[in-house]
């Protein structure tokens, strides 16, 4: 290796072959760099574009910049959209968290006959789709009288398999000693689960909160089911929505679209490092 006058290591062989490598390498990445944020780009520069494009035209460079369209889809319901979103996925995510990970702890850490069997039908949920269960679901609500109410929207959001099977196969690695240890303290199981399980799996927990936000904050099924007024609907019902109106145009319809797809984003960059220590200590494994 040599070191040039700008401190950079290079081959001591430089060659047109080396040159050739690095420039497929780099136009490779510009190729996939292109087909993930040019769609992004031309959502963003058409919503917040001054101009108004035709149906079934985007911009690449905004015509003027304007609020106009995002003005125009906040009149139209986004605002009370986007409140019953954060309320529902605030509340759902928080409750579904937490009893999937006192359902994980038991499932983990405590030996009881048929746990192995709980554990499968849970799974056995999961190979469901959603249409399979929405009429019984619909019933049930119906019969709960929870149709057209927040507690209908976050309810059946509550049991999800996915996070408990995660956080089971985390605590499961956490080693015995350290539990047995708290127990001679004098530690009981709210304060082991507590002072103990909790931080130890921290990253599965960040894993579960951006799988889970992003489950809820994406339903349109759910929504669909129990909404009954257009004050109940959430933002991916306004979005489908605007979507399905021939009075709109492209702009109005993407500025609603660029407002749904901002809080994932900040979701994820947020809760990263967990969510990446998650997935590389193994969580997804049990």
């Amino acid at each position: 290796m040599t070191t040039t006058a700008l401190g950079l290591r290079l081959p001591r062989r430089w060659t047109a072959r080396h040159g050739g490598r690095l420039v497929v390498r780099l136009a490779l990445y510009a190729i996939v760099a292109a087909i993930f944020l040019v769609p992004l780009w031309s959502m963003v520069a058409t919503a917040f574009s001054a101009a108004d494009p035709k149906n079934g035209e985007v911009f690449l460079v905004p015509h003027g910049l304007s609020l106009g369209h995002l003005t125009t889809a906040w009149q139209l319901g986004m605002g009370r959209g986007l409140l019953n979103s954060l309320i529902v996925v605030t509340v759902g995510l928080t409750l579904q968290v937490t009893v999937s990970a006192f359902a994980a702890y038991a499932l983990a850490r405590k030996r009881f006959r048929g746990a192995s069997l709980v554990l499968l039908a849970l799974l056995a949920t999961m190979m469901m789709p959603e249409e399979v269960i929405s009429i019984p679901l619909y019933l049930l609500i119906g019969r709960m009288r929870l149709l057209n109410t927040y507690p209908g929207l976050i309810l059946p959001i509550v049991g999800w398999a996915l996070p408990i099977y995660v956080l089971t196969g985390f605590m499961r690695q956490i080693p015995l000693e350290l539990e047995e240890a708290a127990r001679v303290d004098g530690a009981g199981d709210l304060r082991i689960f507590f002072r103990l399980i909790l931080p130890l799996s921290l990253p599965a927990l960040g894993t579960c909160a951006v799988f889970g936000f992003l489950m809820i904050w994406d339903q349109y099924l759910l929504p669909l089911l129990v909404v009954q007024t257009p004050g109940m609907n959430t933002l991916t019902l306004v979005v489908t929505g605007l979507a399905a109106s021939q009075e709109q145009g492209e702009g109005v319809r993407l500025a609603a679209a660029v407002v749904l797809m901002v809080p994932s984003i900040l979701i994820y960059l947020g809760l990263q490092r967990l969510f990446e220590r998650g997935l590389l200590s193994g969580s997804l494994k049990g």
